[in-house]
């Protein structure tokens, strides 16, 4: 009878320690941008308005974790009406046929205290290829408001929009193959 209770007490408090926990981003708080280069003299920035980011972990650093993104790609806004609607053409991201675009981490690997290289599966236009990016994890705190556990990721990278057939009758000179990526978010404990 010991035996059996000292085995349950370890399960359950081995359960208890490496338990799962998931994250979900705040979207007050989190913001996902892109820049590329115009006429390779100016640099145009946009972001995704309308976007969803999980992340299931076991370990405190986020050293395990998986991140999972979806993006409304219609929500696209770069600041000009006629830009953006152009971009949700056929001519970019076509998004009546494309609607979205998914992101789902496959590994994540130590680089420096607190920052490592994502990477995942990206899917866009409907072409899905491995990327790989820097995450930067700035910290977990307790919201002095919500009360809420929260932490804090920074992502960046470049994308290379013809991996994707994004906008290919728009050469590089006109508008960079290289898509600066840069999101920021505030994950809330669930």
């Amino acid at each position: 009878m010991k035996k059996l209770f000292s085995i349950l007490a370890v399960t359950f408090l081995s359960t208890a320690l490496f338990a799962q926990t998931a994250w979900k981003a705040d979207p007050m708080h989190s913001k996902l941008t892109f820049t590329v280069t115009h006429l390779g003299i100016s640099d145009i920035a946009g972001l995704f308005k309308t976007f969803d980011v999980t992340a299931v972990a076991n370990r405190p650093d986020f050293s395990d974790a998986v991140f999972e993104l979806s993006v409304d790609v219609a929500s696209i806004n770069t600041e000009v009406q006629m830009r953006d609607d152009h971009l949700r053409s056929a001519d970019f991201f076509d998004v009546e046929k494309y609607p979205k675009m998914t992101f789902k981490s496959t590994s994540i690997k130590k680089s420096a205290q607190n920052k490592y290289r994502i990477t995942g599966d990206l899917t866009l236009y409907g072409v899905t290829k491995p990327v790989t990016m820097e995450l930067w994890y700035r910290g977990t705190i307790e919201n002095p408001q919500s009360k809420a556990l929260t932490s804090g990721f920074q992502l960046t990278g470049v994308l290379k929009r013809s991996d994707f057939n994004i906008g290919p009758k728009f050469p590089a000179p006109m508008i960079s193959d290289e898509v600066q990526i840069r999101a920021d978010g505030e994950f809330i404990k669930q």
